[in-house]
């Protein structure tokens, strides 16, 4: 007999696409797009009632010839519904490949200002760093780098709308200037994320073809899809955040700078290099403030120097606030469903004046235009602004430098009162004691307040789309969306900045549009019983235009005509400089996917991609990358009873790429300024090069998943590989050649890494719920491969050390300068430090060997050993707890805010590495006696004998006539090798005759980065929250369908092995306009403690 009926969920709504199924046969037949079925089954059979995401139902057939059906959702089964490429939903077990997903819920448990840093502890293979503060750049590294060139960010894609996340995003007008705007995915509204999905690797990811080399984070935004009628939601939530943890700079026992000559009574104030009388034990001195008069006059008197500026840093910053407020209407109807929402985000900074505010706008539409012809679309508006987005990198205007500048004697609220002349001259310590212009460093309340960097980003983005079912099976979808965006950023710099004395102004625009038109034809084969099967192909057509210009003061030139008054034609013609540059790049694509079942028990999956880039020479701009995966159902294939809910294995082998950008292909010329009245042309310094190739990324990928005790109980397990070949790289050119570079295809990079969850449910009752979920991931990168002549890859470089890495090493190698020693075996003073002729310390500048092997020491690498994640929640009954904690095990980072403040002699870390011998006697024999501390060291530092002052064993230093007890030196030998290469001694320096001494103020090891690098080791508990759901009849005696209060906080324990009052996560500076990981310099924000209170209204 005929069997009809209607299949709809618990909402009364249809469900298309079901499968009914005829139980021990292979007949079925599936539901249209309103829900409605038809099957030939004999009385007495039984149907199987299925759909993803819901429980499946058996039903007897009797005499009735219509059998409606009402499907319920099924939770755990929802669980395992991930979004893949394309936006296409998918069930987990049928993939051949990690994803990993994060629901929003789980987003905003604890309210992010970017919604990236909430991913942090919670998703393997995933690494973040930012540089601290709110709107600050985010650099997020999925397995891994996979290029040696570009910043490895992965791409964004919003309901289909691709969004790149650059770190670019270094703004430079006016000399010492130097600003983080934040990069774009900063823009997005957590309050309208659904959920988050994580394409990790080129097998999930492949479909983008060209722009997944570094993966693919897909981001679903809510709809109206699940509101019974028309609802509005409201939330709002305030966060205090109070410093409580600052940099452990100061030694708060010597006034800095002491100037002996010619006036022994004032202190220098500028010359934070040197020390002076030991503070709070009664030593007098002239000493800020006081004016070039007083000092003349002899007005100015001495007075007890004491540690007034103790507490500077923490009398500096003031509390943030950040409040955030969000309402949305949401509806659904058998034909249209939408969700409109607006959010507002108001942020002030710890340091006075900076502040950041973000307004969303967002809608959400779905119309069924006809029985199987559905039209959405999806608009989003964002505008991302501050007044002031204050400097923070390594810079003159940065506060953050300035406040740990100012000498431990000088109380910061002296300085609050920023003008000595108003408009004109800072009030700051001088230099010498009689110039009021010459400062011996800027103060930090004019850095925040006269140095204005302001900022305004509007975003537009959206797509519409149109799904249409041609038949049951066959279904076709075109999309078209945009992303269109704009930054208007000013500086304005007051007159009396020490690089800008007479002010400055700068004006850019930058901005631009991307377009992608997409189509998409499937087809899901019918069902036989045993196979089942669905294939698409599809095209998509992207095109970048891009606009940047600029208009400022020559950065140091002369500054503006009339103080304070800041436009472009407030600058001389010759005083300004003046750019624009356009970015115009298209790709265009074709792809396919298909995948393949068979009785649930084996899954196979393949995609092809080909891309054509305008950015590639003709020759070489097309390109194909394929996908095959494969999943085998264990627990389908072989009873394993009801405790085993499911046990997979998969594994998967794809290619994906990454091209370059445009305009690498052919040399033109550049305007390099006027000689006279003609205008000058130059070539670049590099070659381009015509014949450039994609980068491509192979990758394989194994893994496992298990559930037991119906998902009660669940665990992954992945193990990847990946070869990331045709390198895109520059390489040094004989200067006789005309160019320095040139760019070509080289090298190999090749990674490997594990990824590993188990969770799971302890505890559930009808009134208690324990989850508990940990994310384990290990990674590696090798450079393996390199162009001839090549010897190293430099990723950055301070002072005399950085991160390089050589063929066969890993990737964040952080290397230093070998110590120069004596190398004769014969000689007895072989392996003493060999000190120059005056007594200081010599560094092997050598990096490599005549073969190209690496000859500096290693002293470190940026990346973890491993990092660990950890989630729990506890619901009883309308409470709930939650906790998020990360752990990071390895790794290092070098901290050149603390390099430069040990060389000026402020730390008590570097005083304590001093070796204090006044009381030894003879100190010459007792360094030969403990040869291996003093001549042999293989720590950190050079050993230092001596002292700051006479009571901390401080040797008779005499400089300019002026003798002074704060003379040092360095344990080693002086001398030469003779011709046969025989060491010849001509000096001991180990406090003997001839010894040389310097003052203690010049010695620090300023050659060798050891002194300055700390292990990046940290446990975190990210965020901690505590809610209640009100009843509902509660809420409804209020007029509201729901109501809940949270309370939270982030960072609440905040452990670092360090332990120098810097997160290891903000070792991440500004290099080359990019960002440099695994380093810091004067991006030193405080340790702050957020606690906040969310409150949700639903009516």
């Amino acid at each position: 007999q005929e069997i009809t009926g209607v299949v709809t969920d618990s909402d009364g709504n249809p469900v298309p696409g079901a499968s009914i199924s005829i139980k021990g046969t292979s007949l079925g037949s599936i539901t249209d797009m309103d829900g409605n079925y038809s099957i030939t089954v004999d009385e007495g059979a039984t149907l199987i009632f299925s759909f993803m995401g819901m429980k499946t139902k058996e039903i007897v057939v009797g005499s009735s010839s219509v059998i409606n059906v009402t499907m319920e959702a099924d939770e755990v089964a929802l669980d395992d519904i991930v979004v893949t490429a394309l936006g296409i939903s998918r069930e987990k077990k049928s993939l051949g490949y990690s994803v990993s997903e994060v629901e929003g819920d789980d987003l905003r448990i604890v309210p992010q200002e970017n919604v990236v840093n909430a991913l942090n502890g919670r998703v393997s293979g995933v690494q973040i760093n930012n540089t601290g503060g709110a709107g600050s750049s985010v650099k997020i590294i999925i397995r891994g780098a996979s290029s040696l060139t570009t910043d490895n960010q992965p791409l964004f894609v919003v309901d289909g709308v691709p969004i790149a996340s650059q770190l670019n995003n270094i703004g430079t007008m006016g000399s010492g200037v130097e600003v983080d705007y934040g990069n774009a995915i900063a823009d997005l509204n957590p309050d309208d994320i659904e959920s988050i999905s994580v394409l990790k690797g080129p097998s999930a990811a492949a479909l983008y073809g060209t722009r997944a080399g570094n993966g693919v984070i897909l981001v679903t935004t809510k709809s109206g899809k699940k509101s019974k009628g028309i609802g509005v939601s409201f939330s709002t939530n305030t966060v205090f955040e109070k410093p409580y943890k600052f940099m452990d700079i100061y030694t708060n026992k010597f006034a800095n700078g002491y100037r002996p000559d010619p006036n022994t009574t004032v202190i220098n104030e500028g010359s934070a290099g040197g020390v002076g009388p030991m503070l709070d034990v009664g030593n007098t001195a002239i000493q800020w403030p006081y004016t070039a008069e007083e000092l003349a006059s002899g007005v100015a008197v001495a007075k007890p120097l004491t540690s007034k500026g103790k507490d500077n840093a923490k009398n500096f910053f003031e509390t943030a606030i950040t409040s955030t407020n969000t309402i949305s209407i949401q509806n659904s109807s058998d034909k249209l469903d939408y969700r409109l929402s607006y959010t507002n985000m108001q942020h002030k900074g710890f340091i006075p004046n900076s502040d950041l505010h973000r307004n969303n706008l967002s809608l959400n539409t779905s119309y069924k235009v006809l029985d199987n012809l559905k039209v959405s679309s999806s608009i989003n508006f964002a505008n991302t602004g501050a007044k002031n987005r204050p400097s923070t990198t390594d810079k003159s205007a940065n506060p953050l430098q300035a406040i740990y500048d100012i000498n431990p004697h000088i109380d910061i609220r002296d300085m609050q009162d920023y003008w000595l002349v108003e408009g004109q001259t800072q009030n700051a310590p001088y230099t010498w004691g009689d110039d009021p212009s010459d400062y011996g460093y800027n103060n930090p309340y004019f850095l925040a307040n006269e140095i204005n960097n302001g900022f305004s980003r509007t975003r537009v983005f959206g797509n519409i789309k149109a799904d249409w079912a041609i038949t049951d099976n066959f279904s076709a979808m075109v999309r078209y969306n945009l992303n269109n965006s704009r930054t208007v950023r000013e500086t304005k710099i007051s007159s009396g900045f020490d690089r800008e004395m007479n002010g400055a102004y700068g004006l850019s625009n930058g901005g631009g549009t991307e377009s992608n038109a997409d189509f998409l034809l499937s087809y899901n084969g019918p069902s036989d019983g045993d196979f089942s099967y669905n294939v698409s192909f599809g095209g998509n057509m992207m095109k970048q235009n891009l606009l940047n210009s600029h208009s400022h003061t020559k950065n140091g030139g002369a500054g503006l005509i009339l103080p304070n008054v800041f436009s472009i034609s407030n600058s001389a013609e010759d005083n300004l400089d003046s750019g624009s540059s356009r970015y115009q790049k298209q790709i265009n694509s074709l792809y396919a996917l298909g995948s393949i079942g068979y009785k649930d028990m084996i899954y196979v999956d393949a995609t092809a991609r080909n891309d054509w880039s305008s950015t590639l020479p003709e020759g070489n701009n097309s390109f194909f990358y394929p996908s095959v995966s494969t999943s085998l159902l264990i627990n389908n294939m072989v009873d394993m009873g009801s405790k085993v809910s499911l046990f997979k294995l998969r594994a998967g082998w794809a290619q994906v790429g990454n091209d370059t950008s445009p305009y690498n292909l052919y040399n033109t010329l550049s305007n390099s300024g006027d000689w006279g009245s003609a205008t000058q042309l130059s070539n670049p310094a590099g070659i381009l090069n015509s014949n450039l190739k994609p980068e491509i990324n192979t990758s394989i990928e194994f893994g496992t998943d298990l559930a037991l005790f119906q998902n009660k109980l669940h665990m992954d397990f992945t193990y990847y590989t990946s070869d990331n070949e045709n390198q895109i790289l520059s390489v040094n050119l004989p200067v006789s050649s005309g160019y320095t570079s040139k760019l070509i295809n080289a090298g190999l990079l090749k990674s490997k890494g594990i990824e590993a969850s188990i969770g799971g449910t302890p505890v559930q009752t009808e009134n208690l719920k324990w989850t508990v979920n940990f994310v384990y991931s290990k990674n590696t990168t090798t450079i393996e491969e390199l162009v001839d002549g090549t010897d190293y890859i430099q990723f950055w470089k301070e002072a005399k050390g950085g991160a390089y890495t050589w063929v066969g090493e890993e990737v964040g190698t952080i290397i230093d300068r070998a110590m120069v020693r004596v190398d004769d075996p014969s000689s007895p003073y072989h392996g003493w430090p060999l000190l120059d002729d005056e007594g200081w310390e010599n560094d092997n500048s050598t990096l490599s060997d005549e073969d190209g092997n690496r000859v500096a020491p290693i002293i470190g690498n940026y990346n973890p050993d491993f990092k660990l994640g950890f989630q729990t929640s506890v619901s009883y009954k309308n409470w709930n707890f939650s906790m998020n904690l990360d752990w990071r095990k390895g790794g290092q980072f070098v901290s050149q805010t603390h390099r430069y403040y040990e060389s000026d002699l402020t730390t008590q870390r570097w005083l304590d590495k001093v070796y204090d011998l006044s009381d030894v006697g003879d100190i010459e024999a007792y360094i030969s006696a403990n040869a291996g501390e003093f001549l042999s060291p293989d720590g950190e530092f050079y050993p230092l004998v001596g002292g700051p002052t006479a009571e901390t064993g401080g040797f008779p230093y005499t400089d300019g006539g002026v003798t002074l007890n704060d003379g040092v030196f360095l344990p080693g030998v002086i001398g030469d090798y003779d011709e046969n290469g025989n060491f010849v001694m001509t000096q001991e320096n180990i406090g003997g005759p001839g010894t040389f001494y310097h003052p203690y103020g010049d010695n620090f090891p300023w050659s060798f980065t050891k002194a300055s690098t700390f292990d990046a080791d940290y446990i975190k508990i990210r965020d901690i929250s505590i809610s209640y759901n009100f009843p509902k009849a509660i809420a409804q005696k209020m007029g509201m369908q729901n109501l809940s209060l949270a309370v939270f906080s982030r960072n609440i324990i905040l452990w670092t092995k360090a332990g120098i009052g810097i997160d290891p996560e903000a070792a991440f500076q500004s290099d080359s306009g990019t960002m440099a990981q695994g380093v810091e310099k004067y991006n030193v924000m405080p340790w702050s403690i957020p606690v906040g209170i969310k409150l949700n209204v639903g009516f």
